[in-house]
């Protein structure tokens, strides 16, 4: 840490990864005693903060804006490097180590390179091998560069984001029972979970990439086609949604209890999903019913997500090649094809390669999406002393 006077600084790069943006820091630069990493982390992203918006920090407001990712050496033989993900909170003092983030794992490569921390040549296209901390798993990243730094002009264009960027394709491999719940925690396609004002709902839970709920929008009286703000909006049904998302967690085995899996808020994520309505994005463009192949509202930290988080999306494009699941009842079930998914932002496609053998367990082989991603600015990351000496 670098001594600033009345603060301390620390190394970072501010980063967009597909529709999230994130500081990146480098392990050798951040402090070694979690207790005082974990101050830091709350203070750089300005949390806790009552007002939700994180004015004190360089958090956005949103969960997919108040974001950490720390990479290191490399700890396994098929990767080139380490990244662990943090998700901080924002009205409260979390600091969750326990989710993936697909989205800014789309900048970890191009940061290795341009850190220096991997051998890449002056031009071309490289295959980064990242392992991601969090999950255990092994993520390819695959771009080109130029002059021995990431490109970051391009034409991929991704939902969410503006310009258009270099390509960046991310495959997971093996993404199938991260977090050692099987792919099917409940060991079905379709199970059962108890609300608290008694009605029981039928549900997919899925451990692909990150732990997954899937529920039917009606169910909870929505549509499947509504704007992040309206089910924000809608206290009753975020609180229904809150209580089906804890009963999965139980049911999955993230929490003991459903108290506990209140505290753990990054993981199981929720999806609401429909068949394919029309609809208008966030830009105000409309998508016609015959364009996409289901809708999905996945709620992340407790708020609606105005995209989706790449690990759902992963966890959709696998439940839609897997029998008697609630997302291939919608899509049923197209194993040779890309699933495209109707968002708050707009169309995505994602693709996932899973092996059901007629006797044994399916198993997911990979999951793939392309992202876009850019350095928006380094430096020092400052704050207050006395934050870390408490």
């Amino acid at each position: 840490m670098i001594d600033r006077g009345h603060q301390w600084g620390v190394p970072a790069v501010f980063m967009r990864g597909g529709t999230s943006k994130a500081l990146v820091f480098k392990r050798s630069d951040l402090p070694e005693d979690d207790e005082c990493l974990h101050r830091f982390f709350l203070a750089a992203m300005g949390s806790p903060d009552i007002y939700g918006r994180q004015l004190d920090g360089m958090g956005g407001g949103l969960s997919s804006l108040s974001k950490i990712c720390i990479v290191g050496p490399v700890s396994r033989e098929d990767a080139d490097v380490d990244y662990t993900f943090v998700q901080i909170g924002i009205k409260d003092d979390v600091v969750d180590y326990d989710s993936a983030c697909g989205n800014m794992t789309s900048a970890i490569g191009p940061f290795a390179v341009d850190e220096g921390l991997v051998d890449v040549p002056q031009d071309g296209n490289v295959t980064i091998r990242i392992h991601a901390t969090n999950i255990g798993k092994t993520i390819h990243s695959s771009f080109a560069v130029r002059d021995g730094l990431a490109t970051v002009s391009g034409e991929t264009e991704i939902i969410g984001v503006t310009p258009r960027g270099a390509g960046i394709r991310l495959d997971f491999i093996d993404p199938g029972n991260a977090r050692g719940y099987g792919l099917l925690p409940a060991g079905t396609g379709t199970t059962h979970l108890e609300l608290p004002d008694g009605r029981t709902i039928e549900a997919t839970l899925v451990d692909s990439g990150n732990p997954c709920v899937f529920v039917r929008a009606e169910d909870f009286g929505l549509m499947g086609s509504e704007c992040p703000e309206a089910i924000d909006a809608n206290t009753p049904v975020m609180q229904s949604l809150e209580d089906a998302r804890r009963a999965a967690s139980v049911k999955m085995g993230v929490a003991a209890s459903l108290k506990q899996a209140g505290t753990i808020q990054s993981v199981p994520k929720i999806a609401v999903i429909a068949s394919p309505v029309t609809y208008q994005t966030l830009a105000g463009k409309n998508i016609e019913s015959t364009s996409y192949d289901i809708s999905v509202r996945m709620i992340s930290m407790g708020q609606a997500h105005r995209a989706i988080p790449v690990t759902g999306a992963l966890c959709a494009a696998t439940t839609s090649r897997l029998a008697n699941t609630l997302v291939c009842d919608v899509v049923s079930a197209r194993p040779n094809m890309r699933l495209t998914i109707g968002t708050p932002s707009g169309i995505l496609e994602v693709d996932a390669v899973v092996e059901c053998p007629q006797a044994g367990n399916p198993r997911v082989k990979q999951a793939s999406i392309w992202r876009t991603t850019r350095r928006l600015m380094e430096g020092l990351v400052l704050v207050p002393k006395e934050t870390l000496e408490k």
